[in-house]
């Protein structure tokens, strides 16, 4: 696999001690081990193997992945051994994409209480989803959701929405029959967004009053419970975004949706243009343009580029994929089973072998450059060791590790 022209690993390399000094102290201590991770990642730092070709010989140095969930280089491989288990999982029904977004105040003051406002956002549009669709005068129907927590739009802003992926359809109350949406309408979006403000709006009160949100700043004043109340006033009759796209083409195109998603970061290395005296330029989509004048470029500052990387890192230990309803994970095998049955469908047969126990894991190791030949490890490198046998000079960097 060739490296990019440009990564964000370089963007650090060049600015990063400088940007680290100038915010000495304010930074925490998740956004420098993103840093230090997006650096070190697939260099001698972390370590390696060197791999020689089966049928040619060709020999390559391979280093070890940070494998942080910020880090660009390191998602593809995530992605697909997490797409590899949520195979099984999918219904022979169509699936729907709904998108439930923060509105910018509520973003405001959510940068400094991520792992409360975030989750809160799962939560309230999770229970909004699932009220709804039990209701008989909408669906009438137990449902399944897959959500991806997103904190940013195209240009790096901070822009918290939760992707959703639902099957168009859910098992009905009586647990006795597969019940079907309408063709091409899962559920009224106008009554989803009514529901999950008044949900949210609900849990952050609780929450303030329960003293778990902190502010600074010119966010300080809403400490005061009262100054905070008359804050939400007006949000109570704003319209908040929901969204829901039309449903995918089937189960391939689910897939193909969830592995450009799932384990997306701020921004990928294929986006970045250029690093030069007039800052980092970028690819950026305006959603609020048509055609060919969505699609233009950016340039940021190396300082501000790095500032707005760094407020998409999650908080340690936070969950940006979840499961509710049918596919929540307590029951989620048993429920997918009755799915299957109530729609006569046959069980999967991914990830089936005859000897289950034996069976070798995927190996996403890139074939030889060469002749397309199964690359073996013959030597291992220590981190922080270079390797005792350079490989050869037409080699390729970067190579992953399994």
């Amino acid at each position: 696999m060739s490296r990019p022209l440009l990564e964000v690993a370089d963007i650090f390399h060049r600015h990063g001690a400088a940007w680290r000094t100038a915010h000495a102290g304010h930074l925490s201590l998740g956004q420098l081990k993103v840093m230090a991770a997006i650096e070190n990642c697939r260099t001698a730092a972390l370590g390696g193997h060197v791999e020689a070709c089966e049928d040619c010989g060709h020999s390559r140095i391979a280093y070890n992945s940070c494998r942080n969930r910020h880090c660009p280089k390191c998602q593809d491989a995530a992605a697909r051994e997490w797409l590899a288990a949520r195979q099984a999982d999918l219904l022979p029904v169509g699936y729907f994409h709904v998108v439930f977004t923060l509105p910018v105040e509520i973003a405001d003051i959510a940068f400094h209480n991520k792992a409360v406002i975030y989750g809160l956002l799962f939560h309230a549009a999770a229970q909004a989803m699932l009220t709804i669709a039990a209701d008989p005068k909408h669906l009438g129907a137990h449902i399944g959701i897959t959500a991806v927590l997103h904190t940013w739009g195209s240009a790096m802003t901070h822009h918290p929405h939760v992707h959703m992926i639902v099957p168009g359809g859910g098992i009905a109350l009586d647990g006795e029959r597969w019940v079907s949406c309408r063709p091409g309408f899962l559920l009224p979006v106008r009554v989803l967004s009514r529901l999950f403000r008044r949900l949210f709006l609900a849990k952050l009160t609780e929450a303030h009053a329960a003293g778990r949100l902190t502010f600074f700043g010119d966010h300080a004043r809403f400490s005061e419970r009262s100054t905070f109340v008359k804050f939400l006033v007006p949000l109570r009759r704003k319209n908040w975004f929901v969204y829901a796209k039309s449903p995918f083409a089937g189960p391939e195109a689910v897939l193909a949706y969830l592995s450009r998603y799932t384990h997306r970061v701020a921004i990928s290395n294929s986006r970045l243009i250029a690093l030069d005296e007039t800052g980092v330029t970028f690819r950026v989509k305006d959603y609020r343009r048509d055609g060919h004048e969505r699609y233009r470029t950016m340039t940021l500052d190396p300082d501000e580029f790095i500032r707005r990387f760094l407020l998409h890192v999650l908080p340690m230990g936070f969950h940006r994929i979840r499961h509710y309803g049918l596919l929540a994970s307590a029951g989620c095998a048993e429920n997918i089973a009755r799915a299957r049955m109530l729609l006569a469908a046959p069980q999967p047969e991914i990830g089936r072998s005859d000897d289950a126990d034996t069976a070798a894991p995927p190996d996403w190791r890139p074939p030889c450059p060469c002749c397309g030949g199964r690359m073996i490890i013959i030597e291992t490198i220590e981190r922080g060791n270079d390797a005792r046998a350079p490989p050869s000079a037409a080699s390729t960097s970067g190579a992953q590790t399994p």
